[in-house]
């Protein structure tokens, strides 16, 4: 059975000392739960997790366990290039009791076969050796450089037909998003834009699994529920969407972070780590003012 509804993809603050914040951390995402989101699926590419060490990467995740989010309402990236790296995250999150993991396929190598992906899945599979593990594969090859085709989508969801259970489609491709939703039944199918949820939803999406979730989660998840609903959504997504193309006018994750510093009053929120580079305040400034016209428009 997979998941449903809005699940924020977490960003991660950082200190004046370059630290993840784990005050920050929980604060922002018991807001993000308290908006609406369903559930959070921290460690992925907004939440700057491939720039982490693996001990910061699990040191996150047991801070939003130990903070009292439920394992049930977690779905943290685990993915990483060295299958043995995988394994570990993958385990912990799974004997903690976490909704799932989304796994990122090794992503230095280019041109690899959906044998080696194959390989690789199920690698992590028998090296976790828990029957509880659900995965969700993660779509982006545009960062990645490799991504999960139909036909191995459909391999691995025969072989492991408990496990594979989903799939977070980031590449900004409608016509794919289309193709996975509708190519499997009981597939539970994130997309990553949620200028696409109109779209998406009737065609049976589980939900939505987007970056600006983190400044729009109230807004997003409602537009999912009146979708699945069958209420009329086309004023929630035309500013779902307005707000969407604000955010992704310019560099995504700075603007993210920079949108939550203003936010929440705390200038180090808008500290991304390298090679991002944070956002001008002038640009932040004008990014904020744009998104906050939502107060006027409605």
């Amino acid at each position: 059975m997979h998941r449903t509804g809005l699940w924020p993809p977490v960003a991660t603050p950082f200190g004046s000392d370059g630290r993840v914040d784990t005050a920050a951390l929980l604060s922002h995402a018991r807001n993000l739960i308290a908006d609406g989101a369903s559930g959070l699926a921290p460690l992925g590419t907004t939440s700057e997790a491939n720039s982490m060490t693996m001990q910061e990467r699990r040191a996150v995740l047991d801070a939003l366990l130990n903070g009292g989010i439920d394992a049930e309402k977690l779905l943290p990236g685990t993915g990483a290039c060295a299958t043995d790296d995988a394994i570990v995250l993958s385990r912990h999150a799974t004997t903690m009791g976490c909704a799932g993991v989304l796994l990122l396929p090794p992503f230095f190598y280019k041109g690899v076969s959906d044998d080696g992906l194959f390989n690789y899945v199920a690698q992590v599979i028998d090296g976790v050796d828990d029957p509880a593990l659900r995965i969700y594969l993660y779509h982006i090859p545009q960062m990645a450089g490799v991504g999960w085709s139909l036909d191995l989508i459909d391999r691995l969801r025969r072989s492991f037909p408990e496990i594979i259970v989903g799939l977070k489609d980031s590449s900004g491709d409608w016509s794919n998003t289309r193709a996975v939703i509708e190519s499997f039944d009981g597939f539970g199918v994130f997309p990553a834009n949620e200028a696409h949820l109109s779209m998406a939803m009737p065609l049976g999406a589980a939900g939505c699994i987007s970056a600006t979730a983190n400044i729009n989660a109230g807004g997003i998840a409602a537009l999912i529920n009146a979708l699945h609903a069958g209420h009329d959504a086309t004023a929630l997504q035309q500013e779902a969407t307005r707000l969407r193309l604000a955010v992704t006018a310019g560099p995504l994750i700075p603007g993210i972070k920079a949108t939550l510093a203003l936010q929440y009053n705390t200038p180090d929120w808008a500290r991304v780590r390298p090679p991002l580079v944070a956002m001008q305040p002038d640009a932040a400034q004008a990014l904020y003012a744009t998104l906050s016209q939502k107060a006027v428009s409605t």
